[in-house]
């Protein structure tokens, strides 16, 4: 039985979306040979900052380029960003049943502090693992573990919710269970590629997985 649920942050329960392809484009202008566009930078969402930078540049030393990105991404923050529908009355619903709730993202502690408050969601988790506070990212399994440490949780009774690759396949990594969003940006058929445990239209649905009735 699930007893802990993890959520990934950016695109799974809190749509920042558009603020994210917004900030690489702000910061790829004039930057690299070709025009870096939205369906160069949507197959890339989940993956660490730094590497995304070195990944469209070319180079290796990329901090000036990280620096440009978050002074824009943190100044347009709160205009570009919402919570994906049913959200917050679900992780309620998760947390006031005695689910153990945590954050694990690849992105900053800072702008995810930011956007779970924005959101109205910071009360409902007990921890949050973002990329400052692990060694390697996802889909390295050791966000997981550590929230799973923090938590007192067990592998098998824990599942993962995210929607990119690099979360099902932490999970996989972590041998916890694991749910792919299908309001991915990627799209149902890439999640379902990566062989998830769940596929959940609608985060309602988590309900009934975990055993809680809505």
């Amino acid at each position: 039985m699930i007893q802990t649920v993890l959520f990934d942050l950016d695109g799974t329960i809190i749509d920042t979306n558009e603020l994210i392809i917004q900030s690489f484009l702000h910061t790829f202008e004039g930057v690299t040979p070709e025009p870096v566009t939205r369906e160069h930078i949507i197959p890339n969402m989940g993956r660490p900052l730094v590497e995304q930078m070195q990944y469209f540049t070319g180079r290796t030393e990329v901090e000036d380029l990280v620096q440009k990105y978050r002074a824009f991404n943190v100044g347009k923050h709160d205009d570009l960003v919402t919570e994906f529908p049913r959200v917050k009355e679900t992780v309620a619903q998760l947390h006031a049943a005695g689910i153990k709730l945590g954050i694990v993202t690849s992105k900053v502690r800072l702008t995810s502090l930011m956007g779970l408050k924005l959101c109205g969601l910071s009360d409902y988790f007990q921890t949050i693992v973002s990329v400052d506070d692990v060694q390697k990212a996802k889909p390295d399994p050791e966000g997981i573990r550590k929230a799973m440490k923090e938590l007192g949780s067990s592998p098998e009774t824990t599942l993962m919710v995210g929607d990119s690759h690099y979360d099902i396949d932490a999970a996989h990594n972590a041998g916890v269970q694991s749910a792919g969003v299908a309001w991915s940006m990627k799209g149902i058929e890439y999640l379902k590629s990566y062989n998830p445990t769940y596929i959940i239209d609608d985060i309602t649905e988590l309900l009934p997985i975990v055993g809680v009735k809505g």
